[in-house]
C-alpha cells in the first residue's frame, strides 16, 4: 500500500510519501521546509518531487493523509484544499490528521517519548493543546481531560487547570506554545527549554493515517474537513485604521 502525506498546517511545510513493495519492504520518501508565507508555492513542487524520486503517479497511491489542524488558519486551508484537489485528480480517499498528534508521534519516533502534552501558539493569547500517550499499536492517542474535551484552546495560565490530577512527572512537550508561554507553562512539562519538536512533520502523519485507513475511516475528497479548534477570531482594529 502506498500513502502520501502532506501538511501546512504550521509554518513548516511538508510532504512524504510512504511505498511498500510486494515483499512488505517500505521506503519512505520526505520533504521538509520551515516557510512562513510560502506555503501554497511549496506544497506542489514537494509533492512532485517525492512522487518523481519513488518513480511512481500520484494514481498509484491508496490514500491522501493531510494535517487538518489546528494551527495557521491559512496553512490549514492551503492544506486541506491542496488535499482534495489531489485527492480528486487521483481518485484517492483522505483523511485528517491533527497537527497536534503529529507531533506527539514525533516525539515518540525520535525519542520514545510516551506521554506527550502538544502545545501550538494559537496567538491572542491562547495556545491549542492536546495530551496524548501511546496505544498498544505504538501510536499517540488523545485523552480527555478534566473538562472532558480532547483538543483544545487555552489561555496558557489556565492549561494546568486542564491538567488537574494528571502527573507532569513523565509529560514531555512539544510545540511552540512552550517558548511562547514559558513562564505559564514550564512547571508542565519534564523536558527543560524549548522543546525540539515545534511543527508537526508529514512523516509522522503517516503511521498515523495508514492505521485509519486500515479501519476503514478514509473519506471522499469533498469530506475532506480542517480542524480549527477556536471556532471564531476576534480582530482588533488598530488605533488610526
Amino acid at each position: 500500500m502506498n500513502y502520501l502525506a502532506i501538511d501546512a498546517s504550521t509554518e513548516a511545510c511538508s510532504v512524504a510519501l510512504k511505498i511498500t513493495d510486494a515483499t512488505s519492504n517500505s521506503t519512505i520518501y520526505s520533504r521538509y521546509d520551515l516557510c512562513p508565507q510560502s506555503h501554497s508555492l511549496q506544497l506542489l513542487p514537494m509533492v512532485d518531487a517525492v512522487l518523481n524520486e519513488a518513480d511512481i503517479k500520484l494514481s498509484q497511491c491508496d490514500g491522501l493523509i493531510f494535517g487538518r489542524g489546528p494551527g495557521s488558519f491559512t496553512g490549514v486551508r492551503i492544506g486541506v484544499g491542496v488535499a482534495q484537489g489531489l485527492a480528486f485528480a487521483a481518485d484517492l480517499p483522505v483523511f485528517g490528521v491533527s497537527s497536534l498528534q503529529a507531533m506527539a508521534q514525533l516525539a515518540f519516533i525520535k525519542h520514545q517519548q510516551t506521554h506527550v502534552l502538544a502545545v501550538i501558539d494559537a496567538r491572542m493569547s491562547e495556545v491549542y493543546n492536546g495530551y496524548f500517550i501511546l496505544d498498544e499499536n505504538n501510536l499517540m492517542q488523545l485523552q480527555r481531560l478534566v473538562d472532558q474535551q480532547g483538543e483544545a484552546v487555552t489561555a496558557p495560565e489556565r492549561l494546568s487547570e486542564r491538567l488537574t490530577n494528571l502527573s507532569t512527572k513523565h509529560v514531555y512537550g512539544v510545540g511552540t506554545g512552550w517558548d511562547a508561554y514559558s513562564e505559564q507553562l514550564s512547571v508542565l512539562k519534564n523536558n527543560s527549554g524549548a522543546p525540539d519538536i515545534l511543527f508537526p512533520s508529514a512523516k509522522a502523519m503517516l503511521a498515523i493515517g495508514e492505521a485509519a485507513f486500515k479501519r476503514g475511516e478514509g473519506v471522499a475528497a469533498e469530506d475532506a474537513q480542517p480542524v480549527y479548534v477556536r471556532d471564531t477570531v476576534s480582530w482588533k482594529k488598530l488605533p488610526g485604521r
